[in-house]
Protein backbone atom coordinates (compact mmCIF):
# COMPACT_ATOMS: atom_id res chain seq x y z
CA UNK A 1 0.00 0.00 0.00
CA UNK A 2 3.03 2.30 0.84
CA UNK A 3 4.46 1.76 -2.98
CA UNK A 4 1.36 2.21 -4.16
CA UNK A 5 0.62 5.99 -2.39
CA UNK A 6 4.22 7.23 -3.58
CA UNK A 7 3.34 6.33 -6.84
CA UNK A 8 -0.11 7.96 -7.34
CA UNK A 9 1.83 10.48 -5.09
CA UNK A 10 4.72 11.03 -7.73
CA UNK A 11 2.04 11.30 -10.39
CA UNK A 12 0.20 14.14 -8.45
CA UNK A 13 3.29 15.60 -8.18
CA UNK A 14 4.28 15.50 -12.13
CA UNK A 15 0.72 16.54 -12.89
CA UNK A 16 0.71 19.54 -11.03
CA UNK A 17 4.46 20.57 -12.13
CA UNK A 18 2.76 20.45 -16.06
CA UNK A 19 -0.19 22.17 -15.11
CA UNK A 20 1.63 25.38 -13.04
CA UNK A 21 4.47 25.07 -15.89
CA UNK A 22 1.69 25.26 -18.45
CA UNK A 23 -0.15 28.08 -16.75
CA UNK A 24 3.02 30.01 -16.33
CA UNK A 25 3.61 29.83 -20.05
CA UNK A 26 0.24 30.76 -20.97
CA UNK A 27 -0.12 33.66 -18.80
CA UNK A 28 2.78 35.05 -21.15
CA UNK A 29 1.41 37.85 -23.45
CA UNK A 30 2.14 36.23 -27.02
CA UNK A 31 3.62 38.16 -29.48
CA UNK A 32 0.39 38.63 -31.26
CA UNK A 33 -1.40 40.66 -28.25
CA UNK A 34 1.96 43.01 -28.45
CA UNK A 35 1.78 43.92 -32.00
CA UNK A 36 -2.15 43.59 -33.22
CA UNK A 37 -3.16 46.28 -31.09
CA UNK A 38 -0.89 48.21 -33.39
CA UNK A 39 -2.64 47.54 -36.52
CA UNK A 40 -5.66 48.94 -37.95
CA UNK A 41 -8.56 46.65 -39.07
CA UNK A 42 -7.40 43.55 -37.90
CA UNK A 43 -10.04 42.04 -35.60
CA UNK A 44 -9.04 40.14 -32.73
CA UNK A 45 -10.55 36.66 -31.92
CA UNK A 46 -12.30 35.54 -29.31
CA UNK A 47 -10.03 33.48 -27.23
CA UNK A 48 -6.33 34.26 -27.45
CA UNK A 49 -4.23 31.98 -28.64
CA UNK A 50 -1.66 29.35 -26.71
CA UNK A 51 2.04 29.87 -27.57
CA UNK A 52 3.26 28.76 -30.63
CA UNK A 53 4.92 25.27 -30.99
CA UNK A 54 8.55 25.24 -29.91
CA UNK A 55 10.08 25.39 -26.78
CA UNK A 56 6.98 26.63 -25.07
CA UNK A 57 4.77 23.31 -25.42
CA UNK A 58 6.90 20.43 -24.87
CA UNK A 59 7.31 17.67 -26.98
CA UNK A 60 4.89 15.62 -24.03
CA UNK A 61 2.53 17.33 -24.41
CA UNK A 62 2.51 17.56 -28.32
CA UNK A 63 2.71 13.70 -28.00
CA UNK A 64 -0.30 13.50 -25.75
CA UNK A 65 -2.11 16.24 -28.13
CA UNK A 66 -1.69 14.13 -30.97
CA UNK A 67 -2.92 10.71 -29.41
CA UNK A 68 -5.86 12.17 -28.46
CA UNK A 69 -5.99 13.20 -32.27
CA UNK A 70 -5.43 9.51 -33.32
CA UNK A 71 -7.89 8.40 -30.57
CA UNK A 72 -10.76 11.13 -31.09
CA UNK A 73 -10.24 11.88 -34.90
CA UNK A 74 -12.89 14.73 -36.29
CA UNK A 75 -10.54 17.55 -36.56
CA UNK A 76 -12.23 18.94 -39.69
CA UNK A 77 -15.34 19.15 -36.90
CA UNK A 78 -13.01 20.62 -34.70
CA UNK A 79 -11.34 23.32 -36.59
CA UNK A 80 -15.05 24.36 -37.61
CA UNK A 81 -16.00 24.90 -34.58
CA UNK A 82 -13.56 26.89 -33.62
CA UNK A 83 -14.12 28.91 -36.03
CA UNK A 84 -17.76 29.12 -35.26
CA UNK A 85 -16.64 30.16 -31.80
CA UNK A 86 -14.59 32.82 -32.31
CA UNK A 87 -11.57 31.03 -31.20
CA UNK A 88 -8.04 31.93 -32.53
CA UNK A 89 -6.15 28.32 -32.22
CA UNK A 90 -5.27 25.49 -34.56
CA UNK A 91 -6.66 21.76 -33.89
CA UNK A 92 -3.81 21.39 -32.23
CA UNK A 93 -3.54 23.53 -29.57
CA UNK A 94 -7.43 22.46 -28.58
CA UNK A 95 -5.79 19.28 -28.26
CA UNK A 96 -3.15 20.32 -26.32
CA UNK A 97 -6.01 22.09 -24.06
CA UNK A 98 -7.54 18.76 -23.60
CA UNK A 99 -4.65 17.17 -22.52
CA UNK A 100 -4.63 19.52 -19.88
CA UNK A 101 -8.27 19.68 -18.82
CA UNK A 102 -7.49 15.68 -18.66
CA UNK A 103 -4.18 16.40 -16.19
CA UNK A 104 -6.40 18.53 -14.29
CA UNK A 105 -9.13 15.40 -13.88
CA UNK A 106 -5.85 13.34 -13.13
CA UNK A 107 -4.70 15.39 -10.56
CA UNK A 108 -8.03 15.75 -8.70
CA UNK A 109 -8.71 12.12 -9.05
CA UNK A 110 -5.24 10.94 -7.67
CA UNK A 111 -5.73 13.56 -4.64
CA UNK A 112 -9.03 11.96 -3.46
CA UNK A 113 -7.52 8.87 -4.35
CA UNK A 114 -4.18 9.93 -1.86
CA UNK A 115 -6.85 10.89 0.43
CA UNK A 116 -8.72 7.56 0.71
CA UNK A 117 -5.49 5.35 1.22
CA UNK A 118 -4.75 8.10 3.64
CA UNK A 119 -8.03 7.11 5.34
CA UNK A 120 -7.73 3.23 4.76
CA UNK A 121 -10.87 3.06 2.73
CA UNK A 122 -10.46 1.99 -0.85
CA UNK A 123 -8.02 -0.04 -3.33
CA UNK A 124 -4.98 1.01 -5.53
CA UNK A 125 -7.01 -0.68 -8.70
CA UNK A 126 -9.76 0.99 -8.15
CA UNK A 127 -8.13 4.49 -7.45
CA UNK A 128 -6.50 4.04 -10.42
CA UNK A 129 -9.48 3.36 -13.11
CA UNK A 130 -10.97 6.10 -10.98
CA UNK A 131 -7.91 8.12 -12.32
CA UNK A 132 -8.31 7.13 -15.96
CA UNK A 133 -11.80 7.73 -15.93
CA UNK A 134 -11.18 11.97 -14.90
CA UNK A 135 -8.64 11.74 -17.73
CA UNK A 136 -11.25 10.99 -20.01
CA UNK A 137 -13.86 13.02 -18.26
CA UNK A 138 -11.33 15.88 -18.46
CA UNK A 139 -11.08 15.57 -22.48
CA UNK A 140 -14.71 15.01 -22.94
CA UNK A 141 -15.32 18.11 -21.01
CA UNK A 142 -13.30 20.51 -23.17
CA UNK A 143 -15.01 19.32 -26.50
CA UNK A 144 -18.62 19.54 -24.78
CA UNK A 145 -17.22 23.19 -23.77
CA UNK A 146 -16.27 24.45 -27.22
CA UNK A 147 -19.78 23.20 -28.34
CA UNK A 148 -21.07 25.08 -25.47
CA UNK A 149 -18.92 28.25 -26.92
CA UNK A 150 -20.49 27.78 -30.20
CA UNK A 151 -23.79 27.89 -28.97
CA UNK A 152 -24.13 30.81 -27.09
CA UNK A 153 -21.75 32.80 -29.49
CA UNK A 154 -24.60 31.94 -32.03
CA UNK A 155 -27.08 33.23 -29.46
CA UNK A 156 -25.34 36.21 -29.13
CA UNK A 157 -24.96 36.74 -32.93
CA UNK A 158 -28.59 36.50 -33.40
CA UNK A 159 -29.30 38.89 -30.70
CA UNK A 160 -27.48 41.84 -32.29
CA UNK A 161 -28.47 40.92 -35.74
CA UNK A 162 -31.99 42.49 -36.52
CA UNK A 163 -30.42 45.74 -34.86
CA UNK A 164 -26.99 45.52 -37.07
CA UNK A 165 -29.78 45.06 -40.23
CA UNK A 166 -31.69 47.65 -39.59
CA UNK A 167 -28.64 49.96 -39.36
CA UNK A 168 -27.08 48.85 -42.56
CA UNK A 169 -30.65 49.24 -44.25
CA UNK A 170 -31.09 52.64 -42.90
CA UNK A 171 -27.21 53.51 -44.02
CA UNK A 172 -27.75 52.10 -47.68
CA UNK A 173 -31.05 53.67 -47.94
CA UNK A 174 -29.52 57.06 -47.01
CA UNK A 175 -27.58 56.48 -50.11
CA UNK A 176 -24.31 54.60 -49.24
CA UNK A 177 -22.40 52.27 -50.11
CA UNK A 178 -22.54 48.52 -49.18
CA UNK A 179 -19.12 49.33 -48.09
CA UNK A 180 -19.39 52.18 -46.48
CA UNK A 181 -22.63 51.35 -44.79
CA UNK A 182 -20.82 48.74 -43.40
CA UNK A 183 -17.63 50.38 -42.41
CA UNK A 184 -20.28 53.68 -40.49
CA UNK A 185 -22.30 50.29 -38.61
CA UNK A 186 -18.84 48.39 -37.76
CA UNK A 187 -17.96 51.51 -36.05
CA UNK A 188 -20.77 52.51 -34.19
CA UNK A 189 -21.78 48.54 -32.45
CA UNK A 190 -19.72 45.65 -30.80
CA UNK A 191 -20.46 42.43 -30.31
CA UNK A 192 -20.19 39.19 -31.78
CA UNK A 193 -21.86 39.93 -35.40
CA UNK A 194 -19.55 43.06 -35.25
CA UNK A 195 -16.43 41.32 -35.00
CA UNK A 196 -17.34 39.01 -37.44
CA UNK A 197 -18.11 42.51 -40.62
CA UNK A 198 -14.77 43.58 -39.13
CA UNK A 199 -13.10 40.97 -40.39
CA UNK A 200 -14.91 41.08 -43.69
CA UNK A 201 -14.15 44.75 -43.82
CA UNK A 202 -10.67 43.84 -43.24
CA UNK A 203 -10.29 41.11 -45.90
CA UNK A 204 -11.90 44.24 -48.80
CA UNK A 205 -9.48 46.74 -47.73
CA UNK A 206 -6.61 44.05 -48.10
CA UNK A 207 -7.35 43.19 -51.55
CA UNK A 208 -9.67 40.81 -51.30
CA UNK A 209 -13.48 41.10 -53.55
CA UNK A 210 -16.60 42.35 -51.93
CA UNK A 211 -18.36 39.55 -52.65
CA UNK A 212 -15.83 36.79 -51.84
CA UNK A 213 -15.34 38.20 -48.39
CA UNK A 214 -19.00 37.86 -47.63
CA UNK A 215 -19.56 34.27 -49.08
CA UNK A 216 -16.38 33.90 -46.76
CA UNK A 217 -18.64 35.06 -44.07
CA UNK A 218 -21.42 32.75 -45.23
CA UNK A 219 -19.76 29.79 -45.19
CA UNK A 220 -17.97 29.60 -41.86
CA UNK A 221 -20.94 31.01 -39.83
CA UNK A 222 -23.09 27.94 -38.35
CA UNK A 223 -26.65 30.29 -38.66
CA UNK A 224 -28.89 29.96 -41.55
CA UNK A 225 -30.08 33.93 -41.04
CA UNK A 226 -26.20 35.15 -41.02
CA UNK A 227 -25.66 32.85 -44.34
CA UNK A 228 -28.63 34.48 -46.09
CA UNK A 229 -27.65 37.98 -44.69
CA UNK A 230 -24.31 37.63 -46.29
CA UNK A 231 -25.20 35.80 -49.69
CA UNK A 232 -27.93 38.70 -50.04
CA UNK A 233 -25.42 41.62 -49.71
CA UNK A 234 -23.11 39.77 -52.33
CA UNK A 235 -25.61 39.11 -54.35
CA UNK A 236 -26.58 43.22 -53.89
CA UNK A 237 -23.31 43.83 -54.87
CA UNK A 238 -23.05 41.97 -57.56
CA UNK A 239 -25.58 42.61 -59.63
CA UNK A 240 -27.11 45.89 -58.42
CA UNK A 241 -30.31 45.27 -56.83
CA UNK A 242 -31.84 46.88 -53.84
CA UNK A 243 -30.63 45.79 -50.26
CA UNK A 244 -32.32 48.52 -47.84
CA UNK A 245 -35.55 46.30 -47.79
CA UNK A 246 -34.08 42.63 -48.20
CA UNK A 247 -31.93 44.19 -44.95
CA UNK A 248 -35.72 44.40 -43.43
CA UNK A 249 -37.16 41.71 -44.27
CA UNK A 250 -34.45 39.77 -42.91
CA UNK A 251 -34.53 42.10 -39.74
CA UNK A 252 -38.24 41.14 -39.24
CA UNK A 253 -37.62 37.13 -39.87
CA UNK A 254 -35.52 37.47 -36.83
CA UNK A 255 -37.49 39.44 -34.82
CA UNK A 256 -40.29 36.72 -35.13
CA UNK A 257 -37.79 33.95 -35.14
CA UNK A 258 -36.95 35.19 -31.44
CA UNK A 259 -40.62 36.00 -30.41
CA UNK A 260 -41.39 32.42 -31.46
CA UNK A 261 -39.10 30.64 -29.76
CA UNK A 262 -39.64 33.23 -26.51
CA UNK A 263 -43.29 31.57 -26.72
CA UNK A 264 -41.85 27.98 -26.64
CA UNK A 265 -39.56 28.60 -24.02
CA UNK A 266 -42.39 30.47 -21.71
CA UNK A 267 -44.43 27.57 -22.65
CA UNK A 268 -42.00 24.97 -21.90
CA UNK A 269 -41.38 26.75 -18.71
CA UNK A 270 -45.28 27.27 -17.51
CA UNK A 271 -44.81 23.15 -17.10
CA UNK A 272 -41.81 23.50 -14.97
CA UNK A 273 -43.42 25.62 -12.66
CA UNK A 274 -46.66 23.37 -12.41
CA UNK A 275 -44.36 20.74 -10.97
CA UNK A 276 -43.99 22.30 -7.26
CA UNK A 277 -47.25 23.41 -7.35
CA UNK A 278 -48.39 19.85 -8.07
CA UNK A 279 -46.19 17.84 -5.78
CA UNK A 280 -45.56 20.43 -3.21
CA UNK A 281 -48.36 22.96 -2.36
CA UNK A 282 -51.41 20.92 -3.39
CA UNK A 283 -50.41 17.70 -1.76
CA UNK A 284 -50.18 20.44 1.53
CA UNK A 285 -53.17 21.97 0.94
CA UNK A 286 -54.86 18.58 0.64
CA UNK A 287 -53.41 17.06 3.91
CA UNK A 288 -54.31 20.70 6.02
CA UNK A 289 -57.93 20.14 4.41
CA UNK A 290 -58.60 16.48 5.55
CA UNK A 291 -56.30 16.20 8.60
CA UNK A 292 -58.83 17.88 10.92
CA UNK A 293 -61.72 15.55 9.98
CA UNK A 294 -59.72 12.49 10.01
CA UNK A 295 -58.57 13.51 13.35
CA UNK A 296 -62.26 14.39 13.97
CA UNK A 297 -63.20 10.68 13.37
CA UNK A 298 -60.20 9.14 15.18
CA UNK A 299 -61.87 10.81 18.02
CA UNK A 300 -65.40 10.02 17.84
CA UNK A 301 -64.09 6.40 16.83
CA UNK A 302 -62.37 6.18 20.57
Amino acid sequence: MSAWGALLGGLVGAGLLTVAARVRAIRRPPLADRVLPWLRDLPTAAGGSLPAEGGLVSAGLRRAAQLVEQTLGGATSVRRRLERAGIDRSVQEFRIEQVLWGLGGFAIAALWGLLRAGAGAGSAVASLIFCGTAVALGVVARDNRLTGQVRARERRMLVEFPTIAELLALAVGAGESPVVALERVVARSGGELSRELARVLAEIRTGTPVAQAFDALAARTGLAVVARFAAGIAVAIERGTPLADVLHAQAADVREAGRRELIEVAARKEVLMMVPVVFLILPTTVVFAFYPGLLGLHLVAS
